[in-house]
C-alpha cells in the first residue's frame, strides 16, 4: 500500500504512524462501527497490520502478549460495549506494568453535551462511564473530540505508557478519525521521550547505604523480582550478579528477567513452595537484596514468607529502603544496581552453604507401558522441548507450579500473570507473544477450566499463520481452585477439544491436533509438532487424572486458603 498524500494525513493516519514509530507493527481488534473509520485509517499505514481477533477480552490479552514480546502492544475497540469488553484486560496489563495503547472509537463529537441517548451506551443521556472506568485502570486517558490537540493528546498519552510502562486509554471520536488537520501534514517529530533521572545525592547515599549494609553481613544473598523489566534493570541485576558471588534466587513472578544458567543461582524463592534448599538459604541470611520484588498474597504463599524487614535491602523502580529504617527517593532501580556493582565485596558465603546442603532433585518414576500419563512425566517432556528459541506462557492454575520447576536456558521467553491471576489470559497472550516474537516458537500450557474462558481465539492464531504447541491439560476442571476451596462449582463441563480446534481449522491454515493419554502418545505427539507439523499450530490434548496436581499446588493453596479465610477483626 502506497503512503498516504503528506496534505491528506488524517488523524487515524497519525496515530498510525506513532505506533508504528514505537515499535507497533500489529494491533489487535474487533470492529463495531464507532470505530470503523479508524481501523479504514490504520489500515492504510503499510507498516502497520491488523490483526482480528474473536472478541474485546482477547484483543486485550493479545496486546497484552504482543507487549511481552516486543515492549509495546496496542488494540482497537469500540465504544463502551467494547471498552467494557477489553477492560479486564487492560487492568492486567496495568498489573503486569506492560504499556499497552487502548484505542477505543468513540462517539460523534458533536454527541457531547447533547444530552442524547447513544447506543452501545447504557442509556443515559451522560455516557462518560467507560471513561470513568478507564481511569481506574490506565496512567493516562484522553477523549480527542477536537484535532486542534490531537496530536498534543495522542503524544501525551503514548508518553505516558512508554514512561510509566502502564496502559493508557485513547478514545477517537468516530467523526474525526479520517479528516485531515495541518498538524498531521509533516510525519511526526520522531519520540524523544524524558527519560527519568536519579537525583545523584540521594543516589549516592542509597549506594553507600546499601553496600555498607551488605558489606556488613556474613551471607548475604539476591532476590529478583518481576519489576526488573519495567524497570529496565535485567542487565543491571546481571551485572550486580556477577560482582557480588551472592547466590541469587528470584520470585515466582520473577521469572524469565534472570539467567537460570548463572554459577550462583538456585532456584525460586516462593517460601514453602520454594525450590529445593532456597528458602532455607534466602531466609537464613542475615542481608537480603530484593529487586522489584512484589509481596502480594499469592507471591508470599498466604503472608507466609519468613522474610524480616530490618534485614531487607528493597529495590523499587524508583526508591530504595535499606534495613527497613533508611529511605531514599528518586533514586533509579537500573541506575542504583549498576553503581552498586562496583561497592560490593564478594561475599560467596551463603552459596558455599547451599553447595554443601544441595541434593540434586529426583527424577519421575518411570512410565510402566500403557500406564496413564502423570504430570510429572509431561513436563518432564516439556523441559526437553525449551531452547533459546521457545518461550513458555504459563496459564494460572497448576501449570504455574509445574511451569516454575522447568529450566530456562538462556534467551528462552517465560511469561505468565501472576500478580492479576485472570483465567483465560494465556490464549490471547499466546496470540500475541507468537505475533510479536516471529523468531521464537510458543509453548503454551494450559488448563482445561481456564481455556473454556477465551478459546475461540485460538481459531485467530491459525488464521495468522502462528506455529505454538499448545498443551491443553485436560483434567476435568479447575484444579487451582480445587486446592484452595473446593465445590460443585469448580466441575467443568467435558468439551472435545480437539475436535472444537479441528473446528476452528475448518480446513484453512496449518493446523494439527492430537490426543494423548499415555507417555508413547505423548512422545509421538511432541515429534511430530517438532518434525513433520513444524510450521503448523499444533494443539495437543492431555488427559490427566483429575488428581493428578504438583506438590507445590497442595501446599501454597493450604496456605493461600487459610489467608483467604482468616476471622474478622474485633471491632
Amino acid at each position: 500500500m502506497a503512503p498516504v498524500d503528506a496534505h491528506k494525513r488524517t488523524l487515524g493516519h497519525h496515530i498510525a504512524s506513532r505506533l508504528v514509530e514505537i515499535g507497533c507493527s500489529e494491533f489487535f481488534t474487533v470492529p463495531g462501527d464507532f470505530n470503523l473509520v479508524l481501523l479504514d485509517q490504520l489500515l492504510q499505514e503499510p507498516k502497520l497490520r491488523m490483526i482480528n481477533t474473536c472478541n474485546e477480552l482477547n484483543a486485550g490479552y493479545a496486546a497484552d502478549g504482543y507487549a511481552r514480546a516486543k515492549g509495546v502492544g496496542c488494540c482497537a475497540v469500540t465504544f463502551t460495549v467494547g471498552g467494557l469488553s477489553v477492560i479486564n484486560a487492560i487492568a492486567g496489563a496495568y498489573s503486569e506494568n506492560l504499556p499497552v495503547i487502548c484505542l477505543v472509537g468513540g462517539v460523534n463529537s458533536n454527541d457531547y453535551g447533547t444530552k442524547r441517548i447513544l447506543h452501545h451506551t447504557i442509556g443515559l443521556p451522560d455516557f462518560g462511564q467507560e471513561l470513568q472506568c478507564f481511569q481506574q485502570v490506565t496512567c493516562a486517558q484522553v477523549v480527542i473530540s477536537n484535532l486542534d490537540s490531537a496530536q498534543e493528546q495522542i503524544d501525551y498519552a503514548i508518553s505516558q505508557a512508554l514512561l510509566l510502562s502502564k496502559p493508557v486509554y485513547i478514545s477517537v471520536c468516530c467523526n474525526l478519525a479520517g479528516l485531515p488537520h495541518p498538524s498531521f501534514a509533516l510525519s511526526p517529530v520522531p519520540y524523544a521521550l524524558q527519560k527519568k533521572a536519579s537525583n545523584k545525592q540521594s543516589l549516592e547515599a542509597a549506594i553507600d547505604a546499601a553496600a555498607a549494609f551488605l558489606n556488613g553481613a556474613a551471607k548475604p544473598v539476591l532476590v529478583a523480582g518481576p519489576k526488573l523489566r519495567c524497570s529496565g534493570a535485567e542487565q543491571a541485576f546481571a551485572e550486580l550478579m556477577d560482582a557480588c558471588d551472592y547466590p541469587v534466587s528470584m520470585m515466582p513472578d520473577g521469572k524469565g528477567k534472570v539467567s537460570e544458567s548463572h554459577p550462583h543461582f538456585i532456584g525460586t524463592y516462593w517460601g514453602n513452595v520454594s525450590s529445593p534448599y532456597c528458602s532455607e538459604i534466602v531466609e537464613s541470611a542475615d542481608a537480603y537484596l530484593f529487586a522489584g520484588a512484589i509481596f502480594n498474597d499469592y507471591s508470599s504463599v498466604g503472608y507466609s514468607l519468613l522474610i524480616k524487614p530490618e534485614k531487607v535491602v528493597r529495590v523499587e523502580t524508583d526508591r530504595v529502603t535499606v534495613g527497613g529504617y533508611a529511605t531514599f527517593g528518586c533514586v533509579l532501580m537500573k541506575d542504583f544496581l549498576a553503581a552498586l556493582s562496583a561497592k560490593l565485596n564478594k561475599n560467596p558465603t551463603a552459596f558455599d552453604n547451599y553447595r554443601r546442603m544441595f541434593i540434586p532433585p529426583g527424577v519421575p518414576q518411570p512410565s510402566e507401558a500403557g500406564e496413564p500419563l502423570r504430570t510429572n512425566i509431561l513436563f518432564q517432556h516439556v523441559q526437553k522441548l525449551l531452547t533459546p528459541d521457545t518461550a513458555v506462557i504459563a496459564e494460572t492454575g497448576d501449570s504455574w507450579f509445574n511451569c516454575q520447576k522447568l529450566k530456562l536456558p538462556d534467551g528462552c521467553g517465560y511469561e505468565f500473570q501472576m500478580q492479576y491471576g485472570s483465567i483465560g489470559w494465556s490464549v490471547g497472550a499466546t496470540l500475541g507473544y507468537a505475533i510479536g516474537a516471529k523468531d521464537k516458537r510458543v509453548i503454551a500450557c494450559i488448563g482445561d477450566g481456564s481455556f473454556q474462558v477465551t478459546a475461540q481465539d485460538v481459531s485467530s492464531m491459525i488464521r495468522y499463520g502462528t506455529n505454538p504447541i499448545i498443551f491443553l491439560i485436560n483434567n476435568d476442571g479447575y484444579t487451582i481452585e480445587v486446592e484452595i476451596h473446593d465445590g460443585p462449582y469448580n466441575n467443568i463441563k467435558r468439551w472435545n477439544y480437539a475436535a472444537l480446534i479441528n473446528a476452528f481449522h475448518n480446513g484453512e491454515g496449518k493446523c494439527w491436533t492430537t490426543q494423548v493419554k499415555t507417555e508413547e502418545d505423548l512422545t509421538e505427539a511432541i515429534s511430530t509438532a517438532l518434525g513433520e507439523k513444524h510450521e503448523s499450530l499444533c494443539f495437543i490434548e492431555v488427559f490427566i487424572h483429575r488428581d493428578d496436581c504438583s506438590k507445590e499446588l497442595l501446599e501454597w493453596g493450604s496456605r493461600v486458603a487459610a489467608a483467604n479465610s482468616r476471622p474478622p477483626n474485633p471491632q
